[in-house]
């Protein structure tokens, strides 16, 4: 743990002053109220003697205070990196623009920076990033009954074959492929921790994956399989639910999640399952743990194995089972996805306790 001491002057008249180049590399944690803030805080500053800087939202967390709930410490600090924040701004506006390295140094932005600084807040690159962003707009496009040329220009791709081939790598199977009239609806939705494939029917949730998790191929051709082949491009209502529900998520509003799930897997997978979906948010549990309170102490690595197969990310939360040493484990969205994740619901839970 970094407690910044060492130019404790500069940080607190960054502090009074509301730097924002601090925001998001540096919080403030104030004794007199249990609390942590960005610098940026609009709240009444406290006094130097109640103040104690840290670099990350983590060690103010393992400190024991909790977020504030008017600057909320604990959203993505990406939009405060100054690196990221006009990237972002410019993708957004542009989604199925072809991104090159040359177009970050018209901006003014140095590559390795730039590398760096995404694949620190988001696990991957910013060229990736845009890459993916021009799939998902296609795949809006054919989840509103496009043909599939227009879903490849729309993704600013050239070549139907390159378009084929991206699309294929995500879900393993090549757009024009998928059914017309479909039992199971595909769509993506988004989050601050990227975006995520939705598969649901009218009733039910399928599958929800990140769309860069490795093993979305294989869980999809398994559900293609349930639904006998077929599975096509839309939106139900529960596609909406569920998108509804991981923005209260994120925003710190809601750690409920109440769609219904639909769970594809053996009788003890399937308990693991529902085992998971038991612990709380801000709670944790290890592989032993979990295996024991299954009834089943020797699993351990069966446990491991099912957890690692959860197909509904976040909702069912694989991200909450650690190693029995408490550090972070294997996690098929990414590691820096699971810290992400991890802190958000620990402020759930210093939120409760506070009341």
């Amino acid at each position: 743990m970094l407690m910044i001491r060492s130019d404790f002057d500069t940080l607190y008249e960054a502090l009074l002053n509301r730097d924002p180049s601090y925001d998001g590399r540096v919080y403030v944690c104030v004794a007199s109220t249990g609390i942590f803030c960005r610098l940026t805080c609009p709240a009444r500053k406290p006094k130097r003697e109640n103040c104690t800087f840290y670099e990350t939202v983590a060690e103010c967390i393992d400190a024991g205070f909790r977020p504030c709930k008017r600057c909320k410490p604990t959203t993505p600090q990406a939009s405060a990196d100054p690196v990221v924040k006009p990237l972002i701004e410019a993708l957004e506006g542009q989604p199925g623009y072809r991104w090159r390295e040359p177009d970050i140094v018209r901006m003014g932005l140095d590559p390795s920076t730039v590398r760096r600084a995404f694949k620190r807040h988001f696990g991957m690159t910013f060229l990736e990033m845009a890459r993916q962003r021009r799939l998902q707009e296609g795949f809006s496009t054919l989840a509103e009954g496009g043909k599939v040329i227009d879903a490849q220009i729309t993704a600013g791709f050239e070549s139907p074959s390159a378009f084929r081939e991206a699309f294929a790598k995500i879900l393993g199977q090549a757009p024009g492929t998928f059914s017309q009239d479909p039992m199971l609806f595909a769509d993506w939705v988004p989050s601050p921790l990227g975006p995520l494939i939705a598969v649901t029917d009218r009733t039910q949730l399928h599958l929800l994956e990140f769309l860069d998790r490795r093993a979305l191929p294989a869980e999809f051709r398994k559900l293609q399989g349930f639904a006998k082949g077929n599975i096509g491009f839309g939106r139900t209502e529960i596609t909406d639910q569920i998108q509804d529900e991981l923005r209260l998520f994120f925003d710190g509003s809601s750690g409920v999640f109440e769609t219904k799930l639909a769970l594809h897997g053996s009788t003890f997978t399937r308990d693991v399952w529902r085992e998971l979906l038991k612990i709380p948010a801000g709670g944790t549990r290890s592989y032993s743990e979990l295996a024991r309170e299954l009834g089943r102490p020797e699993a351990v690595r069966a446990v491991a194995r099912a957890t690692g197969a959860n197909q509904i990310a976040i909702v069912v939360p694989c991200h909450r089972v650690l190693g029995v040493d408490g550090s972070l484990t294997g996690y098929g969205g990414g590691l820096w996805r699971k810290q992400r994740l991890i802190e958000l619901e620990r402020s759930y839970s210093s939120n409760q306790n506070a009341i």
